[in-house]
């Protein structure tokens, strides 16, 4: 099981490996068998009545609990190679690299083997021949789990000697050594990754030929360099991810290797808004600090709305028929957006000497560059620009949230003082205090702000957001209007009602006048 404290006194030499805990037995266990093992005794612990009770198997993989991460645990007790499915930023990659977790805290090996041979079995013929002049003394190093995890991102340029190897003739030339010569191989990551856990991450990428070469070392389970008559029985557990949508798009998988995959688990995107969020809270910048003479900011404080119209954009876009849902859109845009959020939010207060930040709805409209790259439009969102699109995105979250706290508050007091002509310009140029003053105008406002838990002893900052919030909401929904100055005025309904209102009064004074000058006329006919 793995540990988090090391032995105190490791081996250094092959003669006190023997005598050590570290007995053949337990050494010469397989990648998969030592995975297997812990994974066991891992599950002992955090069951039920286990000392760790209660902790989750891979820390920092969230919302996979009852979906994913069964299947993994499945494949890694069934001993299988397995590949993840799933679209961009669905934590396939810190899945594979969370099974380091399950790997032995130390393991020894040969010291200076590029194989990283195991003393007791050693593969190459440095190591053999090593061990064969020293003995007891061959001198033993140690490996950590996360030394044991060697990471490939396939493309299409890569090849078998980067994988498996190659003929070093310049090695050759040092040595004196015979071309073929197992001394004169330059090992490919495949090989360096013995007694570990080789990923490979998009491997649809790969070029056809390596993906057979992959097959068949999972076949035979050995590997074979430049045809040459030198074969390497390696210990390696190889684990694969993949977009299922590049079986059609830049590649796809061989058959024969899908074939030999022993499970293939599919990942999804966070099913709740509070999975979203807890995500997002793990992985985005937020815990700013500062210099120690700073004397402006000491405080951050994100507004849970706030969290949950961020994460309801990536939700929203992933149903929109204007986003390429083939492309999917990646947990990387709330995380981007809200880091951007909080920085628009900390540049205000730092402009106005403000020592508490608190992120608004218009820092979401102002951390475009954080969406813009995270979503890939389709050609109808193409023809709209993705400006709008984004736009539309956003506004239609702050409708969803807003929904969610003030769907029974009535908001006609607060429309009214916009209908009587009050307008209230909300941006980036006035302090907290000065936005504050001039909401105190709206008539019902801060009273409509209790789902929020606004009161009299809520600090500035926070209910100027509160109060934005209601605001955009209401914008949202067209109960009032709000230009691209952020003035928030009567909304386009009741202007309209106005307009029409005056256009009819003008065409009646218009009527008024053209009959009051057919009389005049007539007057003016009736003296000659």
């Amino acid at each position: 099981m793995p540990q988090t404290a090391a032995p105190i006194a490791l081996p250094k030499t092959l003669g006190q490996l023997r005598s050590s805990e570290f007995t053949p037995a337990r050494v010469n266990r397989s990648v998969k068998d030592e995975l297997r093992d812990n994974l066991i005794a891992r599950l002992r612990q955090i069951a039920p009545g286990g000392k760790l009770a209660g902790e989750s198997l891979f820390p920092g993989i969230v919302g996979y609990d009852d979906t994913v991460i069964p299947q993994v645990v499945n494949a890694v007790l069934s001993r299988h190679n397995f590949i993840l499915l799933g679209l961009r930023g669905q934590a396939k990659s810190r899945i594979l690299r969370a099974l380091t977790t399950l790997l032995d805290p130390q393991c020894p090996y040969v010291a200076g083997s590029e194989l990283r041979d195991n003393p007791y079995a050693p593969l190459s013929k440095f190591s053999k021949d090593l061990i064969a002049s020293l003995g007891d003394n061959t001198p033993i190093a140690w490996m950590t789990p996360e030394e044991r995890y060697v990471e490939k991102l396939a493309t299409p340029d890569v090849t078998v000697a980067d994988l498996i190897g190659d003929v070093d003739p310049i090695k050759a030339a040092r040595s004196g050594h015979e071309l073929g010569s197992e001394l004169t191989m330059h090992y490919g990551l495949l090989p360096r990754a013995n007694r570990g856990i080789f990923a490979i991450n998009e491997v649809p990428d790969l070029a056809g030929k390596i993906q057979v070469a992959l097959f068949n070392i999972m076949q035979e389970g050995d590997v074979q360099i430049k045809g040459y008559p030198v074969r390497l029985e390696l210990d390696v557990a190889i684990v694969f991810s993949a977009n299922p949508e590049d079986y059609t798009a830049r590649g796809k998988i061989v058959t024969p290797l899908k074939d030999r995959i022993g499970s293939e688990i599919r990942t999804h995107y966070p099913e709740s808004l509070d999975e979203a969020i807890s995500i997002t809270e793990q992985e985005a910048w937020t815990a700013r600090s500062y210099d120690a003479n700073n004397t402006a900011i000491q405080q951050i404080e994100i507004p849970h709305y706030i969290r949950q119209i961020v994460e309801q954009i990536a939700f929203i876009a992933r149903e929109d028929k204007k986003v390429d849902k083939r492309s999917g859109v990646s947990q990387r845009l709330p995380i981007s957006t809200m880091e951007l959020v909080l920085s628009n939010a900390e540049r205000r207060a730092l402009i106005h000497g403000e020592s508490l930040v608190v992120p608004r709805v218009a820092d979401i409209f102002a951390a475009l560059p954080g969406i813009t790259g995270k979503i890939e439009l389709e050609y109808e969102g193409e023809m709209k620009g993705s400006d709008v699109v984004i736009h539309e995105l956003i506004r239609t979250a702050v409708a969803n949230i807003f929904d969610s706290y003030f769907a029974d508050t009535n908001t006609q007091q607060i429309e009214q003082w916009f209908n009587l002509g009050g307008a209230v310009e909300l941006n980036d140029k006035q302090s907290s205090r000065e936005i504050f003053t001039s909401l105190q105008q709206i008539q019902g406002l801060f009273e409509k702000l209790s789902p929020l838990k606004i009161n009299s002893r809520t600090k500035t900052e926070s209910a100027v957001s509160a109060a934005e919030f209601l605001l955009e909401g209401m914008t949202a929904h067209k109960k009032i209007s709000r230009s691209e100055a952020r003035t928030f005025t009567a909304g386009e309904k009741r202007k309209r009602n106005e307009d029409a209102a005056n256009y009819a009064e003008k065409m009646r004074q218009r009527e008024q006048e053209r009959e009051e000058n057919i009389a005049h006329n007539r007057t003016r006919r009736g003296f000659n």
